[in-house]
């Protein structure tokens, strides 16, 4: 633990009320727990309308405290977004695409993403927000770039296997890949109700949500096949 960590926990000691004393003698937990109640607020209302007194009610801290550790309600966004992109990354590097050939890591990696997007939608939803805030607070992330180098290094390791290999076809890009994958899956999420509403069809029922996770990942095979 470094020693800014260390210093916020004595000073968390010197400053918290009886009320907050047992939960910031943990401070680590108490900050996990305010960015979890904070994504799902987050996601739910944006930016502009997310209220730290709810955040603060919900975790049974304070508002002091929330600044605290993350100066404001800003620094508990961006952080939110961090984490919300750091979860990803972890589970997806998770997935062993290279212990698998080339075709079966993509399309392993394909369907990953299609069932995370469809299990994390505030997720989506912080991604759209940040989007509407056309990501100036991201670009203020100290890790957001090394936090995402892993995912487009597995795409072009893979890829590169498959060209090597005679499977997948020469002069594509790794990132450009990434954006197909991620723009088909993601949009099962985000349109999800509009495209709902407008055609008749629930994109969450398990049914069509499984055959379209099987078209996706055959979209994107037959984009990089030789």
């Amino acid at each position: 633990m470094n020693e800014t960590v260390h210093s916020r926990r004595r000073a968390a000691r010197s400053v918290a009320s009886p009320k907050e004393t047992t939960r910031t003698n943990d401070p680590e937990r108490t900050m996990a727990n305010i960015l979890e109640v904070a994504m799902a607020e987050f996601a739910e209302k944006g930016l502009a309308g997310a209220r730290i007194d709810e955040i603060a009610a919900a975790t049974q801290t304070s508002k002091r405290m929330i600044y605290y550790y993350f100066q404001s309600k800003e620094g508990l966004y961006l952080a939110v977004l961090e984490e919300s992109y750091r979860r990803m990354r972890e589970i997806e590097s998770q997935q062993h695409l290279e212990d698998l050939e080339p075709e079966a890591a993509l399309r392993k990696l394909v369907e990953f993403t299609f069932d995370h997007h469809a299990s994390h939608e505030n997720y989506i939803r912080l991604v759209i927000s940040e989007n509407m805030n056309r990501g100036q607070f991201l670009a203020q992330s100290q890790s957001i770039q090394q936090l995402n180098v892993p995912a487009i290094s597995a795409i072009r390791e893979l890829y590169e296997r498959g060209v090597a290999s005679g499977v997948f076809r020469p002069g594509l890009d790794a990132i450009d890949i990434h954006a197909s994958i991620s723009a088909l899956t993601f949009f099962n999420v985000s349109n999800r109700h509009t495209f709902g509403m407008i055609f008749k069809r629930d994109l969450s029922d398990p049914q069509i949500a499984a055959a379209r996770r099987t078209a996706i990942a055959e979209m994107v095979l037959r984009y990089v096949r030789a």
